[in-house]
């Protein structure tokens, strides 16, 4: 199916039913339900190799399930095309090799793809796009720089101005802030999260930083790495028994001047 995907009437964006996957015998998430809902804005926990990142794929129907299913606005997203996913979900990798040339605002021009058909060239209303995503982004006097000569920082921030470009619905992002001074850090969230309010999308976020999970997100799914998981909300989820059993490290919760913090015992 490559027609519009129409999730308007949709509170249920996205939603996974008995959901397996792993890898070389190991299971990183078993009878998985969840359902991201519009407005929804949740974070994904786990040590390394717990499969935070193969479930993101697979929400983005980058590799298919061992088991269970995948539903974008009820239909079944191994049945969409790629160009009708990528109308409503985007992901931002964690990590991104560019084998061919091109400058920076060319890669970014790249995140409207999914909205031309196959033959036609950009129009005004692209370009337009790609200037103000360049200006959010604080690449604007970038524009023409190669990719191959952009600092680690800013490539991440191009990125990111290629899933603004993109304007999906559903957000999955992938360790966000790597490469990223505190201020990018900052700046590129709540630019994300502005979107997912404006759109009345969704956002997934893998990080292993609690604290700025905890800024952004209100609901949190836990991958412990052998296939159990708990979900929640934020409250119910950033608890020291459950962190550390997470994080496989003991675990404590300071709250002082009206905000928490979640710090090794």
């Amino acid at each position: 199916m490559d027609g519009p995907v129409d999730l308007r009437a949709m509170t249920s964006l996205l939603t996974v039913e008995g959901l397996r996957l792993g890898c070389g015998g190991r299971d990183f998430c078993r009878d998985l339900n969840w359902s991201i809902q519009a407005g929804g804005r949740w974070a994904i926990l786990g040590p390394n190799g717990a499969g935070k990142s193969t479930l993101l794929h697979a929400l983005a129907g980058l590799r298919g399930p061992d088991a269970g299913s995948i539903r974008l606005a009820g239909y079944p997203l191994a049945r969409l095309s790629r160009r009708a996913v990528a109308r409503e979900i985007g992901i931002l990798f964690q990590q991104i090799d560019y084998p061919f040339p091109a400058t920076l605002s060319e890669t970014v021009l790249g995140g409207r793809y999914p909205h031309r058909s196959f033959w036609s060239r950009e129009n005004a209303e692209d370009l337009e796009r790609v200037r103000h995503a360049l200006r959010q982004t604080g690449l604007d006097t970038l524009a023409d720089r190669p990719v191959a000569t952009l600092s680690g920082g800013e490539r991440r921030r191009m990125e990111a101005a290629t899933l603004l470009v993109q304007d999906p619905r559903l957000l999955l992002l992938d360790e966000p802030t790597n490469h990223l001074d505190l201020n990018h850090q900052i700046t590129l969230l709540e630019l994300f999260t502005e979107r997912v309010q404006a759109r009345s999308g969704a956002l997934v976020l893998v990080t292993h930083d609690i604290h700025m999970a905890a800024r952004y997100c209100d609901q949190f799914l836990l991958l412990y790495g052998n296939g159990e998981s708990d979900q929640g909300r934020r409250e119910e989820m950033l608890i020291p028994e459950r962190l550390s059993r997470l994080l496989n490290h003991p675990m404590r919760v300071v709250d002082a001047e009206g905000e928490r913090f979640w710090l090794p015992a």
